[in-house]
């Protein structure tokens, strides 16, 4: 490697959820920083759901995507989780992921993604259905991802 302390961070996105309209913009495409630095991913959205989950994602050049973090729409307070902190802005639709204390390891490409939180009606009141917050397991791969 020419520079082994560089670290590249490419974005893209994905959605997950019903057709109804929802869209992610990840403006920036790519970031270098040095090890120990940090960076901030930037990441909009548009939805019409009215409660959802926000996840970041890790692509390794494998291809093997690894789940980093979530954040619910209700909850006023941002994620965060290790050296990942996401700073939510529900009003602006956007969720950014800041990497504190980069690694040689976090060179990658990383996702934003979006999807609806189901919830049912039970006694009078909403209950989240038993499930995850981390979108299914990718079919067909051993252990898949979130």
């Amino acid at each position: 490697m020419i520079f082994p302390s560089l670290l590249w961070a490419v974005t893209a996105s994905i959605c997950f959820g019903s057709s109804v309209a929802q869209s992610i913009s990840q403006s920036q495409t790519a970031a270098s920083r040095k090890e120990g630095e940090s960076v901030t991913l930037p990441c909009t959205y548009s939805t019409s759901f009215s409660i959802y989950y926000l996840y970041w994602y890790k692509q390794l050049p494998t291809g093997e995507m690894t789940y980093l973090i979530h954040q619910y729409s209700e909850n006023i307070n941002s994620a965060r989780k290790d050296r990942f902190f996401v700073n939510f802005q529900k009003l602006k639709k956007s969720i950014s992921l800041t990497i504190k204390r980069l690694q040689l390891g976090d060179s990658a490409m990383y996702f934003c993604a979006l999807r609806e939180s189901t919830m049912r009606g039970l006694a009078g009141g909403a209950v989240q259905k038993p499930q995850s917050p981390e979108p299914l397991q990718q079919p067909g791969k051993p252990g898949g991802y979130p």
